[in-house]
């Protein structure tokens, strides 16, 4: 699967293609790059360090749709349609 992420919106936003229904919240922290393994996501999603839809959320398989948004160290990323598909 061939994915490029780093597409920033106005505001800073970097939007996260998917072309599934959903993606898991810890695959989506590696997808965009702001975890570096698996167990780096995981932990940080335990510690409450990210936020899905302004709200703290510790349930790493947490499904995210498009339109979902997420803030992790301080950078927002939003759940979008990968429309090359």
């Amino acid at each position: 699967m061939k994915v490029i992420v780093k597409k920033k919106r106005p505001g800073g936003e970097i939007e996260i293609p998917i072309s599934t229904e959903y993606i898991k919240l810890d695959a989506a922290l590696k997808l965009c790059g702001a975890a570096p393994t698996g167990g780096a996501a995981k932990y940080e999603i335990q510690e409450g360090g990210v936020l899905v839809n302004g709200l703290v959320c510790t349930m790493r398989g947490k499904k995210l749709y498009p339109g979902d948004s997420l803030v992790f160290l301080d950078q927002r990323y939003r759940i979008c349609r990968n429309e090359a598909e």
